[in-house]
């Protein structure tokens, strides 16, 4: 009989007697059960063995019997989910718990965090989407490029605490001029697939990431020797070894790069590989011949719990209402903001009028005033007045521009799957409804956001931007991120940041523009920065040298548990 079977046959007995220790007879039961009296033995026992019951059968014709619960219905339902919890198995678990969603919550929470499961330290997290394409040459929201950064590895990186560029794949580099490199890649290096590194592997991979316009400015990547790279570039890039250690340029496996079909589950020479990536869970192992220092986390499991708002990860409520030194303890402020991009090229906004009214509109005030307060403090939301924390960049918008030019439908983009930008949708529409505009809305994919396709019929998008470091040149990617502000801004103005940009590439001496450039945007009324958010993970003490990094998530491979 099957471990389901017997459960049902106990559900059937525990209902009828209402869990009450009782007196009965083997016919009784056998009618309780639908089955002869030779089979009641046969699961009575099964039951008995399992502990579940105990079983006293009478000697003689006619004598009663004695049974005895020893668990309950419930006991064994939450038993059975659990197990189904324990494999991922979610939706059979809420079937099993007869769409109990609460009780389901319960179990999940149980099985989170740290555990040691046939001698691997496995640490369990929730999030609340999937994750999807892992393609680094894709474009990438902030927690898929973190998980990235745990896959792939470049041919530099930047180290998280002292946020200075080092070498990763390439060990050494220099500067033969400020036109051409050379870096010296390390031997014996291996994908997930167990394959070698080659040089034709960081030769075609370059080849595909020069097509972005943030490194439009490579001329040719070409293998001069054994584990040596030339790069040779258009005009001067004397940061060149920075720009590398972005997302983008993490290195692939030649064959790779061409098949799409396996961007769910990618190759790439990190300390961690795929082992499963669906709509359920993400599930990342230790690779074993990493070339670095091996993690000491075997496992890295995220659960998708969409319907399940209490996993996301926070603080609870009485962490959050303990103060701000509690908070910053905890968590960091979010190295970039929500933001409000209005198309300038195509849209309403390339009309002055059109673009006061809006910025007035909008405002990062007005917002938070038609937000509701408790989800506002439980997003952990802050107003935003540049596009990083400490800018103050907005300009004063005239007051004049309060009513709409005129009677138009306003069309909205908005990334799918998040839980502000859904919230910030809602109350624009109102404001516009308020004033007789109709509104279409757009709920966008990652890629169709900025692959350019919805770009002219758009005229506002609600975006955000986050950057790995503190490091003035860290929007320098978001800059340029697959030419989304390229189509949304002004080509003369787009041309004054580049112009920015190329003088900084070619002087070594001269800091990153960043104000500048933030200025530019805000002043313009291209961007409106909305709010700022604390980011960081909820660190129960299990796991040592857990520290929030400017994604909001912790470096899988810096963490490790004591023994107990």
């Amino acid at each position: 009989m099957s471990g389901q079977r017997l459960k049902t046959q106990f559900h059937r007995l525990y209902s009828h007697f209402s869990g009450q220790d009782s007196d009965t007879t083997l016919q009784e039961i056998a009618e309780i059960l639908f089955c002869t009296r030779r089979n009641v033995r046969m699961v009575m026992n099964k039951m008995a063995d399992k502990d579940w019951i105990d079983w006293h059968p009478a000697v003689g014709r006619g004598k009663q019997s004695r049974l005895v619960f020893h668990s309950t219905d419930s006991e064994l339902q939450q038993s059975y989910a659990r197990k189904l919890v324990a494999q991922g198995k979610l939706e059979p678990a809420l079937e099993a718990l007869n769409n109990d969603a609460n009780m389901l919550a319960q179990l999940i929470q149980e099985q989170l965090g740290v555990s040691t499961q046939q001698g691997k330290q496995v640490v369990r997290l929730p999030y609340y989407r999937s994750f999807g394409d892992l393609n680094p040459l894709l474009p990438l929201r902030r927690s898929e490029q973190h998980i990235v950064r745990q896959i792939f590895s470049g041919l530099t990186r930047i180290d998280e605490i002292k946020e200075e560029v080092e070498g990763d794949l390439a060990h050494h580099w220099e500067a033969i001029s400020p036109r051409h490199w050379r870096f010296y890649l390390r031997p014996a290096i291996r994908f997930h697939n167990g394959k070698l590194l080659q040089c034709q592997d960081v030769v075609a991979t370059l080849n595909e990431v020069k097509q972005q316009r943030l490194f439009k400015h490579i001329l040719t990547v070409e293998s001069v020797a054994a584990y040596t790279i030339d790069i040779y570039l258009k005009r001067d890039d004397v940061h060149l070894p920075t720009l590398l250690a972005d997302t983008s340029a993490v290195i692939q496996p030649e064959e790779m790069l061409t098949h799409r079909d396996l961007d769910a589950l990618p190759v790439g020479t990190g300390a961690y590989k795929v082992i499963q990536n669906d709509k359920q869970r993400l599930k990342l192992e230790a690779f074993d011949q990493y070339y670095g220092f091996r993690a000491m986390i075997d496992i890295v499991d995220i659960w998708i719990l969409a319907d399940f708002d209490v996993f996301y990860l926070k603080p609870d409520a009485e962490e959050l209402e303990a103060g701000k030194n509690t908070i910053t303890s905890r968590l960091h402020l979010d190295e970039g903001c929500n933001y409000l991009m209005y198309n300038r090229q195509t849209g309403l906004a390339n009309n002055e009028d059109w673009l006061n009214y809006f910025s007035h509109r909008f405002s990062t005030l007005a917002m938070q005033c038609l937000l509701d307060q408790p989800k506002f403090s439980e997003l952990r939301l802050v107003n935003a007045y540049g596009l990083l924390p400490g800018w103050v960049h907005n300009p004063a918008i005239s007051v004049s521009a309060i009513q709409p030019p005129a009677k138009r439908t306003v069309t909205i983009a908005h990334l799918q799957d998040h839980p502000i930008y859904p919230l910030i949708v809602e109350k624009i529409t109102q404001l516009l409804s308020d004033d007789d505009l109709k509104v279409k809305v757009l709920a966008l994919t990652t890629a169709e956001m900025l692959s350019g396709k919805q770009s002219s019929k758009v005229d506002i998008w609600i975006s955000g931007m986050s950057v790995f470091t503190k490091r003035d040149d860290a929007i320098l990617p978001w800059l340029y991120n697959f030419d989304h502000l390229y189509r949304a801004m002004p080509s003369d103005d787009f041309k004054v940041m580049d112009s920015l940009i190329a003088k900084w590439r070619s002087d070594k001496t001269l800091p990153f523009p960043a104000h500048d450039i933030g200025f530019l945007l805000v002043q313009s009324q291209q961007i409106q920065p909305l709010f700022h958010a604390w980011l960081g993970v909820d660190n129960t003490g299990e796991l040592q040298g857990m520290t929030s990094n400017s994604l909001g998530w912790f470096d899988f491979t810096s963490v490790w548990r004591k023994p107990v």
